[in-house]
């Protein structure tokens, strides 16, 4: 399948190699604002057509379209690559707000024959399934859990210097939750279910969107605690409590070294890829050459469970994007 691109950061690059190594994926086509961008990236990676109109590049002979373009766009271009016959992966975020949810959505039962993924790699991640089952197994014993994932954005001292780096602006849909919570999120629906209530606690910056914050999601079991930050680094683990036993595991974004300590002590972990992406780029690349929709459907139910409570969180706080509706 022919592969466009429009993104041209780091993550871009990874996505591309872990994409073209499945075997079904060749990358065609180059999306950026600025000629000298794209060429860049071309350059780094191999050669394929450069696109600086939007339009064109979505006319252009693609077949999937990989969207890695700041946060509060991701949704309209999905849409905009449906309408155009191309099938969409979408970073996480895939949406910011509720509005843009339902618009995705239409849109995608508009286009029944083109899929959109949301690329959440850690839900592909085999230690994924690994804690899925242990927590249905124990689900009696459950009693809470904490989620952590807070890293130091090369961002960060640009944002401090008096720039505005989108990540950290609310022009189109940045900071600690849409960028890190979004995986914690992820991982609390996946094995949990869906809240009963949320809220969110944020520090928020100067810009308007948070560098970090606390969010808690209340269950039938008990509270669900996620530690997200974009303005720290923290090698606290995540974990999960089951009484005299807890799961111990890395970053939600990482989901490595699982284990279980206290009655029980015993490593869980699977053996990872060499690549965060390969995984999800695996799935995607067999969902869409089988033409698999429930492999598609599934996905997509479980990804606006995810930004249902995405959008409840951020609803119990003053953060408001551009991109947000009047």
């Amino acid at each position: 399948m022919k592969l466009g691109i429009i993104g041209t950061n780091w993550i871009t690059v990874q996505f591309v190699q872990a994409a073209e190594a499945t075997g079904a994926f060749t990358l065609a086509a180059v999306y950026s604002r600025r000629q000298e961008t794209a060429q860049h990236f071309v350059d780094e990676t191999h050669d394929a057509a450069i696109y600086t109109d939007l339009e064109a590049f979505f006319a252009s002979p693609i077949d999937v379209v990989y969207i890695a373009s700041p946060n509060g766009l991701h949704a309209g271009q999905a849409i905009a690559a449906l309408k155009a016959g191309k099938h969409a992966i979408v970073e996480k975020p895939m949406v910011t707000d509720a509005h843009q949810l339902a618009a995705l959505e239409a849109a995608q039962a508009n286009y029944p024959d083109h899929m959109v993924f949301e690329a959440a790699r850690q839900v592909y991640d085999p230690n994924f399934a690994v804690i899925k089952d242990y927590v249905a197994a124990h689900r009696s014993a459950l009693i809470g859990a904490t989620l952590t994932y807070a890293k130091y954005s090369s961002r960060y001292d640009a944002y401090l210097a008096g720039k505005d780096p989108n990540i950290f602006s609310p022009r189109f849909g940045g900071g600690a939750l849409m960028d890190l919570g979004v995986y914690s999120v992820y991982v609390a629906v996946g094995w949990f279910g869906m809240p009963q209530h949320v809220v969110y606690l944020p520090d928020v910056l100067k810009s308007g969107v948070d560098g970090s914050g606390v969010a808690s999601l209340t269950y039938d079991f008990g509270n669900v605690t996620l530690l997200m930050g974009k303005n720290y680094t923290t090698q606290a683990p995540s974990e999960i409590y089951f009484g005299k036993t807890t799961l111990a595991f890395g970053p939600t974004g990482v989901l490595d070294n699982v284990h279980t300590f206290g009655e029980t002590a015993q490593s869980l972990s699977q053996p990872q890829a060499k690549s965060p992406m390969a995984d999800e780029a695996a799935f995607f690349a067999k969902a869409l050459t089988t033409g698999d929709r429930q492999a598609a459907a599934t996905a997509f139910a479980l990804a606006k469970q995810v930004h249902t409570v995405m959008s409840d969180l951020r609803a119990t706080t003053d953060i408001r994007f551009n991109t947000d509706p009047e």
